[in-house]
């Protein structure tokens, strides 16, 4: 993004114009101080904004007071930020105005665009060609505006801010939905969070909360981000924002709603249920560094601790200690932390010996209970002094009992002064004491509400990874382009080349069966219908196995070609797939690959069979992979845990399995038209033995010069 548009003398850059504009105007101001429209006026009053403030109202001499003004050409100046409160018509007219003007940062609250179908979706281009005849950069349409409580900035309807004192400080958050801002800021109030920054993005007909996002990094007093999202559109822009933000060091807490089906529509295969709906989410904000939660007060409060704890290069379980004054309230949050599969420890005898010695006495148990000793000062500060110096600890987790909310200058005052130790320490008070959570917020200890979003964000900050968004190929797929789903001796070529190992396998012309066979590998052997149009050949009787003879062939042939008619009528069965079975193998896993038309390529991971899709149990991740990462992926996969060694159980060829992933993530860059592939089930045999791919699918963007038969863009199209 250019920082710097109308800005000659290079001083201003776009950020600052957008979130700390020095002259501000609000086309379509309300006298009726009841009316929506009103409000920005009335908030930028209270917050104390000193730039200059504009009102544009043609029909009238006045707004609330202050000089109305016909239009934004009748201003004495250009203002840097205008904010947009008018009908859908009249807002692209504005947004023109500000083009030729040289205005920099246009907000339009006006909705009536591509929410409302083919009609508001015209009006949506319409303002954008609005904008692209200037160098005006549009957030919105249905924005409920920009705050920036660092200098009373608020270009905003929402009722939220009609409040006095909205909490300054260095989260910067950005919201799809525009209720959202204002309900973070009623969280955060009064207990030392603060804010650098406040948008609501609305439609991103333009500006993309990526884009916006990333045009802040360079912000220094923006310490941290805070993403609320509705969907992963523009995710170019939010990869590049993901790469921005950890090169700069600040730390990003994302909270999404919502669930795609679009993978299940466009797939045939098992793959895109798998990596479908949130699991392609997880894979992307994983890859960009992003600490994900999933309680909606943790994303206010997550950026505490996200700035606290370095990015390890692998995701980490803590050792979490947990002492308290109340042992109800600490036994809630060993539920919590161990419902998120946090490891909870207890001090060892060594330990509770020295805090003995220190006057801090407790039991031996999983947490350390101080009791009532624990509202002493002098007690909670040679408690923690001993553990965090115990090395036992990765964080500790204080739970605090009424002290906190009698005397917070007893135990939390303790605790506060304890906020620097390499060894984190994090609060949770039982009954809720926001002037205890304040006074530890700002000594940099964390303090949560709840213990759901104390857990939740510990878990987030220890599971997050390292970016890595910009290390594989990332494209987006067209769903309306006709592809191709390629039959399985074409789809096992291709995935082949790759390195992929698979069973010998022929291809036979069912006319010519009564032919002496001649098979090129020994018997038994599997039968299969072999078509673009029967992907999943169980479902229609399209599979024999254990075939033992020339003569088992041509009979599985033939109930193949009647089992295939009855099922699907209008499939011309011609060929058949004879396949050398593999012995048996230790288990059977999925790879699959899928291209979401948000995120780009994925791989996934999954244990194999007709039933992949039932358990769910699998790991995606963004293609291509190294084989660290498939290791990692092998290792989420609760059911191939049975060739992992688990309990003396006989281990797999993890090796040739990670080898298989990384050869299909390839395709990423390898064969960039392929839009779905996946291999189920591939055989693990025991250490040393490999894998081997027993049945392959692959679906790709066709071509005019091919001879395909063509699916047209959808799953049913292709016999799903």
């Amino acid at each position: 993004m250019n920082e710097h548009r109308n800005d000659p003398d290079g001083t201003r850059s776009f950020a600052q114009r957008l979130i700390d504009p020095k002259s501000i105007a609000i086309v379509g101001a309300s006298n009726d101080p009841k009316k929506t429209t009103a409000r920005p006026q009335q908030f930028l009053a209270q917050a104390g904004y000193t730039g200059n403030a504009y009102f544009i109202n043609p029909t009238r001499e006045t707004v609330q007071g202050e000089k109305a003004w016909p239009s934004l050409s009748s201003l004495p100046e250009v203002p840097e930020h205008v904010y947009i409160m008018t009908g859908a018509e009249a807002a692209i007219s504005a947004v023109e105005e500000c083009a030729r003007l040289g205005v920099t940062a246009a907000t339009v609250l006006s909705s009536g665009f591509a929410e409302e179908g083919p009609e508001g979706v015209e009006r949506e281009d319409r303002l954008r060609a609005a904008a692209a005849k200037g160098d005006v950069r549009v957030i919105g349409p249905s924005s409920l505006g920009v705050v920036n409580p660092r200098t009373g900035v608020m270009l905003t309807g929402n009722a939220a801010f009609g409040e006095p004192n909205i909490p300054s400080g260095g989260i910067f958050v950005a919201s799809q939905s525009g209720s959202v801002i204002g309900s973070l800021v009623s969280r955060a109030r009064g207990r030392g969070i603060g804010f650098a920054g406040l948008v609501s993005t609305g439609g991103e007909a333009d500006l993309s909360l990526g884009a916006l996002c990333e045009s802040m990094v360079a912000d220094p007093g923006v310490t941290s981000f805070a993403l609320f999202m509705e969907s992963l559109r523009n995710s170019e822009d939010l990869a590049s924002f993901a790469q921005a933000a950890a090169a700069a060091g600040k730390p990003v807490a994302v909270y999404k709603l919502g669930r795609s089906d679009e993978a299940a529509a466009l797939s045939v295969s098992h793959t895109g249920a798998l990596a479908g709906e949130d699991s392609e989410s997880e894979a992307f904000f994983r890859a960009c560094g992003f600490a994900r939660v999933y309680n909606f007060e943790s994303l206010v409060e997550a950026p505490g601790l996200l700035r606290r704890v370095p990015v390890s290069p692998t995701p980490v379980s803590p050792r979490v200690g947990v002492v308290t004054t109340t042992g109800g309230g600490a036994a809630i949050m060993v539920d919590q932390l161990a419902l998120r599969g946090l490891t909870i420890a207890g001090p060892s005898e060594k330990l509770v010996a020295t805090m003995a010695e220190r006057g801090a006495t407790i039991p031996h148990s999983l947490i350390a209970d101080l009791g009532l000793a624990g509202a002493r000062h002098d007690i909670v500060t040679n408690a923690l002094d001993a553990m965090q110096e115990s090395g036992e600890f990765d964080l500790i987790v204080f739970v605090i009992g009424s002290s906190a909310r009698l005397n917070p200058e007893l135990a939390v005052q303790a605790i506060s002064e304890r906020g620097n130790h390499s060894v984190p320490i994090v609060a949770f008070a039982l009954p809720e004491a926001p002037d205890a959570a304040a006074l530890l917020n700002t000594s940099g200890v964390p303090a949560f509400r709840t213990p759901e979003s104390c857990a939740d964000v510990i878990a987030a900050t220890y599971g997050r990874v390292p970016a890595s968004i910009g290390n594989g190929a990332r494209f987006a797929v067209d769903a309306t382009a006709p592809t191709a789903v390629l039959d399985e001796k074409a789809s096992g070529e291709l995935l082949g080349s790759l390195g992929v190992e698979f069973c010998p396998a022929v291809a036979l012309d069912v006319a010519s069966l009564e032919d002496d066979l001649n098979l090129p590998f020994a018997y038994p052997a599997v039968v299969k219908v072999l078509s673009d149009r029967v992907p999943h050949k169980s479902d229609v009787g399209g599979v024999m196995l254990n075939v033992t003879d020339d003569q088992g062939v041509r009979d599985a042939a033939r109930s193949i070609v009647t089992s295939v008619g009855e099922h699907q009528p209008d499939v011309v069965v011609d060929r058949v797939l004879v396949q050398q079975m593999a012995p048996r193998g230790l288990a059977d896993a999925l790879v699959g690959y899928r291209v979401s038309a948000d995120v780009g390529p994925l791989v996934v991971l999954s244990t194999g069979g007709v039933l992949a899709e039932i358990f769910a149990d699998s790991s995606v991740r963004l293609a291509p992979v190294d084989t660290k990462t498939a290791h990692e992926m092998i290792g989420e996969v609760k059911g191939l845990s049975v060739v992992t060694g688990y309990r003396g159980l006989p281990e797999g060829d993890l090796d040739a399995l990670a080898a298989t992933i990384v050869a299909v993530s390839e395709l990423a860059v390898s064969h960039t038209d392929v839009l779905e592939a996946e291999i189920n089930p591939v055989s693990i045999r025991p250490a040393g033995a490999g894998v081997v791919a027993l049945d392959a699918l692959v679906r790709r963007a066709s071509s005019s010069d091919r001879g395909e038969s063509l699916t047209v863009g959808s799953a049913a199209a292709a016999g799903h």
